[in-house]
């Protein structure tokens, strides 16, 4: 275990180490928040990974991978696909805006009030982003290291704010290569080999395995439908994905570098529900499903391998907390913090405060939320609920009026909050009854409404 300790504390400090070079490359306001919008393929590719598959894709994917099969995997493959869709479909409208955030889109089609409406609902989904996976980073570092749940979140979650709020997006690009690299390496290069290993192989898997785990619909047609409406159309519209997007050189970089990351997403999403499976097979008595990736590193790997998968799992977590915690700051300081300082805009100095700022109230949340999945799913839920409908009819539908987006996003955010008090927070009714009711909405009172004059036409 010392040895794994090490490992992951060389690996902590390489993080923190990128965090500085890139701090010392961020030398602008756009710097900061975009990279300079100058990212090449290779670095797109990765960043792009690294963003969408965090803890909630890591830990969640084994977790079905233990409980329902092979299905599992329908999780990341909607959010791949949804990156597939993005860079292929908005990425070209959106790189020539030139913007910081999704909801400066609101703003053009609409009005001002409108984006402060929506930067509401976009703060709240960015921050239970990072939660989410602080909240894994936790979990791994809590059943691995035997340490307490409130010390291995700020440990963990303390290294993401640091190199966040120093370096900004060249910080997190820098650190989301190495993240990408390492947690293919480990997870698909270490830990699921070894575990097939542990098993028997692939023959003694489907042997000791009921034929149900090999299907792809196990899950439930409802769960994978569910899935894609929060997920894949989550994507689409999430401000930590489209301030990747703002970070590509051109649209081709976005067109095929994006398309290969939401590829490897769909293949990574198989290789954990793979090492979920397995783990069923060598640890069929686990207490809590939630455990099965942190249970699994721990029983099959021996010192310093374990280490290194520990430091994979850490990768894509941190990767996705980085990217929740700098897209809840930007929607802070561009938002909203220029609204109450009378239109004044934030300066490098003001993103650095409001990163560590957010990175405090992100830690803080985690102590108090302990379910991943149910995390993950509330800030989709609140996201594709309430600012969907709006966001796709102010690029495509020309008729489309302010009132009826303000209307949509309030209706569609509290339908989703509604449903899952009611319901759950895994339930299904919250997306389907928001994005009901916010499309109704939305399409009565435009037509309802004057024909706007001279709307920007996005598409």
């Amino acid at each position: 275990m010392a040895l794994d300790i090490f490992v992951v504390l060389i690996y902590a400090a390489g993080m923190l180490a990128l965090g500085w070079f890139g701090m010392r490359r961020a030398k602008t306001h756009e710097d900061y928040l975009v990279a300079g919008r100058n990212l090449g393929p290779s670095l797109y590719m990765g960043t792009m990974a690294a963003t969408v598959l965090g803890g909630a894709s890591t830990v969640g994917t084994v977790r079905l991978g233990y409980v329902h099969g092979i299905s599992g995997f329908w999780l990341c493959a909607a959010l791949g696909l949804g990156i597939i869709a993005l860079n292929l479909f908005l990425a070209k409208p959106l790189l020539r805006l030139k913007i910081f955030t999704v909801t400066q889109v609101l703003e053009k089609r609409y009005n001002p009030m409108a984006r402060q409406a929506s930067a509401v609902i976009m703060l709240a989904y960015a921050l239970m982003i990072a939660v989410t996976s602080t909240l894994a980073i936790g979990t791994v570092l809590q059943v691995l290291f035997d340490l307490p749940f409130w010390g291995a979140i700020l440990l963990g979650g303390g290294v993401v704010v640091v190199y966040s709020t120093i370096g900004g997006m060249w910080s997190l690009t820098l650190t989301d290569i190495v993240q990408f690299v390492i947690k293919t390496v480990g997870l698909m290069f270490v830990l699921l080999p070894i575990c097939l290993y542990k098993v028997g192989g692939w023959d003694q898997l489907v042997a000791k395995l009921p034929a149900s785990n090999f299907s792809l619909t196990t899950i439930g047609w409802d769960t994978i439908i569910t899935y894609f409406l929060i997920y894949f159309f989550g994507i689409l519209i999430g401000q930590d994905i489209w301030q990747r997007v703002f970070t590509a050189r051109d649209e081709k970089v976005a067109k095929y570098a994006g398309t290969t990351a939401g590829v490897y997403c769909v293949i990574y999403g198989l290789v954990c529900a793979l090492i979920g499976m397995a783990a069923h097979v060598l640890l069929p008595d686990l207490d809590n499903a939630n455990n099965a990736f942190a249970a699994i590193v721990k029983s099959a790997l021996p010192d310093g391998i374990r280490g290194l998968v520990i430091a994979a799992a850490l990768a894509a977590m941190m990767s996705t907390a980085s990217a929740g915690l700098l897209a809840a700051s930007t929607v802070l300081t561009e938002d909203l913090l220029p609204k109450l300082r009378g239109g004044k805009q934030s300066s490098l100095g003001i993103n650095r405060l409001f990163t560590l700022l957010t990175g405090i109230a992100v830690l803080g949340i985690a102590l108090v939320v302990t379910d991943v999945i149910s995390a993950l799913t509330l800030a989709y839920n609140l996201l594709v609920g309430g600012m969907l409908i709006p966001l796709i009819g102010a690029i495509y539908w020309k008729r489309a009026t302010t009132a009826a987006a303000i209307t949509s996003m309030t209706l569609g955010f509290v339908t989703a909050l509604a449903f899952m008090i009611k319901d759950g927070m895994d339930a299904n009714t919250p997306i389907y009854y928001s994005l009901a009711i916010g499309l109704v909405s939305f399409v009565v009172i435009s037509l309802m409404s004057r024909r706007p004059v001279g709307a920007v036409n996005l598409a």
